[in-house]
């Protein structure tokens, strides 16, 4: 099969095969922050079926499902909190550089 698979690997920006070093940070940004959007969903759901399931079962009674919902509003707020605090001193810690 010719021209399969990986025969133009970074050939699509016309540089003679050449990678573009913005690009690729771009896409490692773009993996690192579905790798974190992945971890928070997973550490939530451990931490407020923990929480919240007693006994599990066929579906959730209503206050499972409250306690679900209180328990990752309650996560996602604090995520929000101490990612707003990371990147301030993310930031503050650059400018003094």
């Amino acid at each position: 099969m010719e021209g399969g698979f990986g025969s133009d690997f970074g050939s699509g920006g016309g540089g003679g095969g050449k990678l573009d070093p913005g690009l690729i940070m771009e896409q490692v940004k773009v993996q690192i922050a579905v790798a974190n959007a992945q971890e928070l969903l997973q550490r939530m759901t451990d931490k407020c079926f923990r929480k919240c399931i007693g006994k599990p079962g066929g579906s959730l009674d209503n206050s499972e499902q409250k306690c679900i919902a209180m328990c990752m509003d309650r996560y996602m707020d604090s995520w929000n909190t101490v990612s707003r605090a990371y990147n301030s001193r993310l930031q503050r810690e650059r400018a003094n550089m």
